[in-house]
């Protein structure tokens, strides 16, 4: 009896669990609807963009596709007159791994001048980047640049956080070749939702605001 009962609550708990994670993924997905743009030609312009940061090579030595579609979406951008300005926001808490300057070395190379580019060493997650971006670079309006399911999470962030922001979207890699990013954006989702309404996350570092 003792067995049945906790196989029930067990299956009650497992519900939930999906219950949550489908109505968080859904609630983010609904805070982006109308604000993403997948051509620069209709993107609206805008002084800044933000560009979220992932790992240029992955442990395999292959490119990472999502680093390289961001790329040539924020150059996208720049050369549509889009956009002046870049903030390049990543992680660089280890000697040797440094998303900002690999995001700035490859857009310099598609024509972006250092001038337009303000790199974000402290962009450990979304939320840093997101928050960091009016915190302390001071822009209450902007484009944020990632992948489509990237993007919705960003301005769910953004829109809570009081900051006008659209996102234009980065090509996706293939399911096959990014199949757990795409499975742990599900949980992503849910944290953020987190971190908005119950645990009120803020950035683990801000510091002196920087002028752009």
């Amino acid at each position: 009896m003792k067995i049945k009962k906790i196989f029930r609550w067990l299956f009650i708990l497992f519900l939930l669990g999906i219950l949550v994670i489908w109505g968080s993924n859904q609630l983010v997905k609904q805070s982006a609807k109308g604000l993403l743009y997948t051509s620069a030609s209709d993107v609206p312009p805008h002084k800044v963009a933000l560009v979220l940061g992932t790992i240029k090579t992955l442990r395999s030595g292959y490119t990472n596709m999502f680093f390289v579609y961001r790329i040539n979406a924020a150059a996208a951008l720049y050369q549509a007159g889009k956009v002046r300005h870049f903030i390049l926001s990543g992680d660089n808490h280890v000697e040797g791994y440094d998303e900002p300057s690999d995001m700035k070395a490859a857009l310099m190379a598609k024509g972006v001048p250092a001038s337009a580019i303000t790199l974000d060493y402290a962009g450990f997650r979304t939320l840093d980047s997101i928050v960091r971006a009016k915190e302390v670079f001071g822009q209450n309006n902007l484009i944020v640049v990632s992948q489509p399911f990237h993007n919705e999470r960003a301005l769910f962030i953004a829109r809570h956080h009081g900051i006008e922001a659209v996102g234009f979207n980065a090509r996706t890699a293939a399911y096959r070749y990014g199949y757990k990013v795409y499975l742990r954006e599900y949980l992503a989702c849910v944290k953020a939702v987190l971190d908005v309404y119950v645990l009120k996350t803020q950035p683990k570092f801000l510091g002196p605001k920087v002028e752009i």
